[in-house]
């Protein structure tokens, strides 16, 4: 199957890190930002995952996730890669360093909706080295570490508070149930 090229391509609305566009008449969405985004699936040697919450305004709840952030963005990190860039959201947002960080995937976030590409990544030998909860005040993430083993009922008690959880969640789980040794 082959696209042709439509000749009404064009920037519909331009933000400070989004621009919506249309393109072969499908409207989708581009970071002006970055240049991808990182997953980070974390976890310290006695078993227990690294999780965070935090409130998120375009859904109006907090939610549950993996330690994630973009890959050099407008904070001075052009043609960061994305092993820095997971080493860097991991102290900023949890407070913990990683001695190894190994890429285990990369894909589309929403290929319907936005261009972004994200990499999921897994930390190892994790150090305390800060409080985290994010750079600034805007950020106000709350950092979980949850024994692996009581996860799948930590996660639904989570959903009875009424947090959203992520589906990255149950990825991360499969990568360390199924690719890490």
């Amino acid at each position: 199957m082959t696209f042709k090229k439509m000749k009404n391509d064009q920037i519909l609305n331009s933000g400070k890190y989004l621009r919506l566009v249309i393109k072969d008449g499908w409207e989708y969405v581009e970071r002006v930002n970055c240049s991808g985004a990182v997953i980070i699936v974390a976890g310290t040697d006695d078993n227990k995952l690294i999780l965070v919450e935090q409130f998120r305004r375009p859904v109006q709840k907090f939610t549950i996730g993996f330690p994630a952030g973009l890959v050099g963005d407008d904070r001075g990190q052009r043609g960061e890669s994305v092993v820095a860039a997971a080493k860097r959201e991991l102290i900023e947002e949890t407070g913990y360093s990683a001695a190894r960080i190994k890429v285990l995937f990369k894909g589309p976030v929403s290929s319907g909706m936005c261009r972004d590409m994200v990499t999921i990544v897994h930390a190892e030998g994790l150090k305390k080295v800060g409080s985290g909860g994010g750079i600034d005040d805007h950020e106000q993430i709350k950092v979980h570490e949850v024994p692996l083993k009581g996860i799948d009922a930590w996660l639904k008690a989570q959903v009875k508070k009424g947090r959203l959880v992520g589906p990255n969640i149950f990825a991360g789980l499969y990568f360390l149930e199924h690719w890490v040794k």
